[in-house]
Parts: structure tokens; C-alpha cells; sequence
């Protein structure tokens, strides 16, 4: 049974779980899927889903419990302003979790955390691409001015060095 087994430890101490946590959701906030152990990915999921209801409600009393969770300002006006509206008509299930192969080092259970609706990343057009090299290349003409040069023969050159090494001694 499972009684009074609240939490996953996670064999850590109380303030390192937390800072493992919050260091966690702000990488899922900040790159939407991301491969961690199983044990960590299962922990963690409870952890989003408050998060992104939260967002689903926009009030400041929200901003400021996701705050202490993230702890910046930039990813709590993301999670509002990006991830929030995406699941505004769905009731839990913000994200899955997958099993991988085992890590080759220790053998522990890896899975990816991801969230179910993701924003697709923008393919690039290679016709724009090229324009826009075009552009910026015409725009960075350098005049580059040549040096003419001197018309005093090579024996200027050399009582020049001579000049030098008389002044050294």
C-alpha cells in the first residue's frame, strides 16, 4: 500500500529535490520535451500539470505560485503566454511520458517528457533564405582603397634600417 508516500524522494535531500524540480520544469518550459530518468520524468509530471493549469488561468496570484516554481520572470511570461492557451481546452493530460533503452553508463530507466501539444518547429524556406543572403550582402559593400606604392627605390628601405639599428646601439 501507499500510504502516506506523498512525494518521490528521489534519494535527495529536501532542498536538493526541490532545486532539481524547479531546475527540471524550467527546462520543460523552455524546450517542450526534454530525456531525463524514469523515476524523475514521473515525479515531475504532477509538477507540470499544476503548472500549466495555472497558466490556463491567468491571474497574478497564478504568475506569482509559478514564479516560486520557475523563478524568472521570462519563462512565467512564456508558460502564460505561450503554453497556457495551447491546452485551454483540454482538462489534464498536459504531458506523456515515453520509456527509452537503458543508459549505457549505470543502466538506469531513461524516458522523454514531453508535452502532448507541442509547438512544431518552423521549417526554413531555402527560396527566402537566399534572398535574404542576397540582400544583406549588397547592403555590406567595403570600398577598400589600395595603397600606391612608394616611388623612393629600395635603398630608402634599407638606410632606414640602418637608421634604426644606430639608434639602438
Amino acid at each position: 500500500m501507499r500510504h502516506r508516500k506523498k512525494t518521490a524522494k528521489l534519494s535527495r535531500p529536501r532542498a536538493q529535490r526541490k532545486a532539481l524540480i524547479s531546475s527540471l520544469l524550467r527546462a520543460i518550459v523552455i524546450k517542450e520535451r526534454i530525456s531525463t530518468t524514469e523515476a524523475k520524468a514521473k515525479a515531475l509530471r504532477s509538477w507540470i500539470d499544476k503548472l500549466i493549469t495555472w497558466a490556463k488561468d491567468d491571474t497574478l496570484h497564478h504568475r506569482r505560485l509559478s514564479y516560486r516554481l520557475l523563478k524568472d520572470h521570462k519563462l512565467v511570461k512564456r508558460l502564460f503566454e505561450v503554453i497556457g492557451p495551447r491546452f485551454k481546452t483540454i482538462n489534464g493530460g498536459y504531458c506523456r511520458v515515453l520509456g527509452l533503452s537503458p543508459r549505457k553508463g549505470d543502466g538506469a530507466a531513461i524516458s522523454i517528457l514531453e508535452l502532448t501539444r507541442r509547438e512544431e518547429p518552423k521549417k526554413k524556406v531555402k527560396g527566402k533564405k537566399d534572398t535574404e543572403v542576397k540582400e544583406v550582402k549588397k547592403e555590406r559593400k567595403v570600398v577598400v582603397k589600395k595603397e600606391k606604392p612608394s616611388n623612393k627605390g629600395i635603398m630608402s628601405g634599407v638606410k632606414n634600417i640602418f637608421k634604426k639599428g644606430r639608434n639602438a646601439l
